[in-house]
């Protein structure tokens, strides 16, 4: 059986105030041909369809389209929610959907898997949803209102794994999960995959996902791998700065009679590059970046002393999809290196404790020669003023 491993699709998110739907449409065409030219079986998102829990009318359309597409594929496509999602509005009409697409998103339901044939027997699919411990500790309760004490991501995952190896007892044959969550040793995009959090007892330990023959992750957006059968596949589309040097694609997974053959990357094409451009902006914007970047997604990161007058409007005559523009000056020619309470304590004259005040907000750069005239200008005039009074 072969499997292609997908997940965080986040349909309707931004990029820096551009809409990415246009784009994420020519990545699912791509990876609907990649399904169909490596005749894949099942197809798995997991977690994080949408990027909100309240997706507009044209993310779900989008949605509809490439479900259409892969179905027309023969593929079965299994499915579940993320943090992202609401699993309420992604699975609601799961019951009326045609036969061969399944949305999971109920946790009550995590021990009852998809079933999916193939000429060496039956492969059994668990997902696993985002879980919240606060609401689904509730869910897990029996008639006496008893149930599971569960206060973080790990003990909840854990519990939830149990779930599924009591489902595989009852299913006997190879078994695969879907599951979306921070897992131990996973390298995360920094402001990125926030809403879990990364560190301390929010973190899965590769231990509890023991037991199935391949274990499908999504929330990273990067393609990691955990163990030979445990890994993230990433999102389809860069959607931050911080993700432009990973990878998009998606892991084809094969099964044989006795579980996990082989894993493949597929790449998927990046419909417009990311660059992050760092120097002055007279060396941002000269000849050469333009002619390589035009057509990127630009991150400019200035180091000039001061603050540029209108740098974004001069970046985009260059560079019309610049999306990001960062003042970062460069300290390393600052000699000196005390702090704004330091610089304070030695002034004695206001013109010292100007200097301070500039040299602080200005990155180790005081006034120029035509300032400094300037300042003592102004001060001289209020001390004859003052003289006056």
């Amino acid at each position: 059986m072969r499997i292609l491993h997908t997940s965080d699709w986040h349909i309707g998110r931004t990029f820096h105030g551009h809409s990415t739907l246009a784009a994420l449409a020519e990545v699912l065409e791509a990876l609907v041909r990649q399904v169909r030219e490596n005749r894949v079986d099942v197809v798995i998102v997991a977690g994080d369809v949408f990027d909100s829990a309240t997706p507009a009318t044209a993310a779900y359309g989008l949605l509809d389209e490439a479900l259409l597409a892969l179905h027309a594929t023969g593929a079965t496509v299994i499915m579940t929610s993320g943090n992202h999602d609401s699993a309420a509005r992604l699975g609601f009409h799961s019951g009326l959907l045609r036969d061969g697409i399944h949305v999971l998103t109920d946790p009550r339901a995590i021990a009852t898997p998809i079933t999916v044939r193939d000429a060496h027997g039956p492969v059994h699919f668990f997902g696993i949803p985002y879980l919240e411990p606060a609401i689904v500790r509730r869910l897990w309760t029996d008639a006496a209102g008893e149930g599971p004490m569960l206060r973080t991501q790990a003990q909840t995952m854990h519990h939830a794994m149990g779930l599924v190896r009591e489902g595989m007892a009852a299913s006997p044959g190879r078994s695969v999960v879907l599951a979306h969550c921070f897992a131990a040793g996973v390298d995360a995009t920094d402001g990125l995959e926030r809403e879990v959090r990364q560190g301390g007892l929010d973190m899965v330990p590769l231990a509890s996902f023991d037991g199935p023959d391949y274990v499908a992750l999504g929330h990273i957006h990067g393609r990691q791998q955990l163990s030979e059968r445990v890994r993230y596949c990433g999102a389809p589309l860069h959607y931050s700065f911080g993700e432009q040097h990973k990878e998009r694609g998606s892991w084809l997974v094969e099964l044989d009679a006795n579980g996990l053959a082989s894993t493949e990357w597929l790449a998927l094409p990046v419909p417009r590059p990311l660059v992050t451009l760092t120097g002055s902006l007279d060396e941002i914007l000269a000849d050469e970046n333009v002619a390589q970047h035009a057509d990127s997604w630009v991150c400019a990161v200035y180091t000039d002393p001061l603050p540029q007058h209108e740098p974004m409007r001069r970046l985009r005559a260059r560079f019309p999809f610049c999306a990001l523009v960062q003042h970062q000056p460069d300290r390393s020619d600052a000699a000196d290196d005390r702090s704004y309470a330091q610089r304070l304590r030695t002034a004695v004259t206001d013109a010292e404790r100007i200097e301070a005040f500039l040299t602080h907000v200005r990155a180790g750069q005081g006034a120029t020669e035509r300032e400094s005239a300037l300042i003592h200008d102004v001060l001289d005039d209020r001390v004859r003023a003052e003289a006056l009074v």
